[in-house]
């Protein structure tokens, strides 16, 4: 079943700066060939429900498979009957924002 999630995998007790770390997680997200998008805060992606977490599986070890500790959040959208919602839900945000202007 298509799913779209939001996910924030972050190590803990690294010091400051985390871009480094981050960057290896992001680097297997983009790597599934799933759809996705990273923002500030959190990446997308779209897939099927056990594809989408095998992939959030693969990216959280990335960094606890190193003894590091790492946080997980994830907001799910689980939608039958809906694909591209990454981008869809988006387009309908800006045609109802249109409608009100």
């Amino acid at each position: 079943m298509n799913t779209l999630i939001a996910v924030s995998i972050a190590p803990v007790g690294v010091g400051e700066e985390l871009a480094s770390h981050v960057g290896e997680v992001v680097k297997v997200i983009r790597e599934s060939g799933l759809p996705n998008k990273t923002s500030s805060m959190f990446t997308e992606i779209e897939g099927d429900w056990d594809e989408v977490m095998a992939v959030v599986k693969r990216a959280t070890f990335v960094l606890a498979e190193r003894g590091i500790r790492t946080e997980v959040l994830l907001k799910a959208d689980i939608r039958p009957g809906f694909e591209n919602m990454m981008s869809e839900k988006l387009e309908r945000l800006n045609a109802a924002m249109g409608a009100q202007q």
